[in-house]
């Protein structure tokens, strides 16, 4: 079995694992949301860009309510969620032509999850070939644009989606 190294993490989970308070709450609570790159508001969820991401357009759709894991929230809250992943992917489609997406959730420590208290669902647009050996060789994650560059091109896009979270 061969392991691969991401050293680019490493700042990131020293980061996260030193923060007493939830950093979804956090985020959730700012007045300012390009401070805080929040893209879209719901009625019970938000979708922001990823602080740390692996790709350009890595975005995280989390609860208002704090809670460790999906089978715990609420019907309307968890259908939000799955509404918004539906029009998030047609988003990130059609603005940077991805060949796939990765989505998922790591509920638990165990699963990798970096925020374990509060979950939530990332979705990252990939293209064939889109890690390099800039990670391994040169501890360097490459990214083609700047989480203000991503923001001020998607947020006018997500100020399409009307409420209940799908796309007009």
């Amino acid at each position: 079995m061969k392991y691969m190294a991401a050293p680019w993490r490493a700042d990131y989970v020293k980061k996260v694992s030193g923060i007493k308070e939830c950093v979804f709450c956090l985020t959730q609570k700012s007045d300012n949301d390009k401070d805080v790159h929040i893209l879209y508001r719901g009625r019970y969820n938000f979708i922001m860009l990823n602080k740390y991401p692996y790709n350009s357009g890595h975005l995280m759709i989390a609860p208002f309510s704090h809670c460790d894991s999906i089978e715990k929230a609420d019907k309307y809250s968890s259908d939000e969620m799955m509404d918004l992943v539906k029009s998030t992917l047609s988003i990130l489609r059609e603005h940077y032509n991805p060949q796939g997406f990765n989505t998922g959730m790591n509920i638990g420590r165990s699963s990798g999850a970096g925020v374990e208290s509060h979950y939530h669902l990332h979705i990252i647009p990939r293209w064939i070939g889109d890690s390099s050996f800039m990670p391994i060789i040169g501890k360097t994650k490459m990214v083609i644009e700047d989480l203000d560059t991503t923001y001020s091109d998607l947020k006018p896009i997500f100020a399409e989606i009307k409420s209940g979270g799908k796309k007009q």
